[in-house]
């Protein structure tokens, strides 16, 4: 194993003081319990929302704490769901008395503490909502799922429901506009790599080198099948075909194109990847109004990628558009 760090058992509370000192003008850290909150949270009358889950997806999700996404986040150990405690005073700490709205990617851990946290946040007096993200298509189960397993969505979730918060709508408006893009898109993924987690110290899992894996998960779970690896044109047809059909997209609609590295991958495959999914998206009468292009959630250091379609109108339009001034996405500032 090679990678930049001291200790295994260091690695998510060092990376989290760097990323305090290099991002102090916009974000605060707490290390009892860990939660990443926005410099001027909470921000009164205005919807707090938090995200949260397992180390290793930088910049998901601290890196989107900010103006106009969230209002905290909350990171586990690598891999690992973070725990109702730090969940529940992220979730004290941005009440800005209109309620707090949680996005919860779709895995048994966190579920089950985001859960428990919301009961103890209620108990306190303070209103919740919370939307589930389950936008891969490629099973219907894995390892650590009942159900589709929460993945690229979660950024473009994250991203409008923020900006709607901003816009100080109520808490039922801001979870409606999540609950919508949760309901519109669609996202699948592949692996070229594995991807080695600094506290087991080898691969996740065995992929020879002239193998690939078609719909694998953000932790490494399995796809669809393995099988050797094809040109980027064939990867992305064998990705945008079940994502379209899915849905089902129609010819005429409006889509926001999201095609992200899972950190291992040169933006100069990305854009081939993109190229070749805008096509398909044209070919199927899909307008591609708006995208999105690099490592937004990503598996460590694991080559591959992850498309995600978004059906877009006027009022997600607005809203992506917004401004936004976070470590990870900023625009418009």
């Amino acid at each position: 194993m090679k990678k930049l760090i001291n200790r295994a058992d260091d690695v998510v509370r060092e990376s989290l003081e760097g990323f305090a000192a290099a991002h102090a003008g916009m974000v605060r850290v707490n290390f009892d319990p860990i939660y990443v909150a926005r410099i001027d949270a909470p921000v009164r009358g205005k919807v707090g929302v938090i995200s949260g889950g397992g180390s290793g997806h930088e910049p998901l999700h601290c890196g989107y704490v900010g103006m106009g996404m969230l209002d905290a986040a909350c990171p586990g150990a690598i891999f690992t769901s973070p725990t109702p405690d730090q969940m529940l005073e992220a979730s004290k700490a941005v009440d800005g008395g209109a309620g707090v709205l949680h996005i919860i990617k779709n895995y048994t851990g966190d579920l089950m503490n985001f859960e428990m946290a919301a009961e103890l946040a209620r108990s306190e007096g303070i209103e919740i909502d919370t939307v589930i993200i389950d936008d891969d298509v490629a099973v219907t189960n894995s390892l650590y799922t009942a159900g589709r397993r929460g993945v690229g969505l979660t950024v473009l979730a994250e991203k409008i429901t923020g900006a709607a918060a901003e816009e100080r709508r109520s808490l039922k408006e801001v979870g409606d506009i999540c609950r919508q893009v949760k309901d519109w898109g669609r996202s699948m993924g592949m692996a070229l790599t594995s991807c080695t987690a600094p506290h087991i110290g080898h691969a996740m899992f065995e992929l020879p080198d002239d193998e690939m894996e078609i719909g694998i998960g953000i932790h490494g779970e399995p796809g669809r099948k393995r099988m050797p690896v094809q040109p980027a044109d064939e990867i992305t047809d064998m990705l945008m075909e079940p994502i379209i059909s899915d849905l089902p997209y129609r010819r005429g609609d409006e889509v926001l194109l999201f095609v992200n590295g899972m950190g291992g991958t040169p933006l100069s495959e990305l854009y081939i990847v993109y190229r070749r999914a805008a096509e398909i998206a044209a070919q199927h009468g899909l307008k591609v109004v708006r995208s999105l292009v690099g490592p937004y959630i990503t598996s460590l250091e694991m080559a591959g990628c992850s498309i995600t379609l978004l059906k877009m109108d006027e009022t997600l339009l607005k809203l992506w558009d917004a401004p936004i001034k976070t470590p990870g996405l900023r625009w418009g500032i």
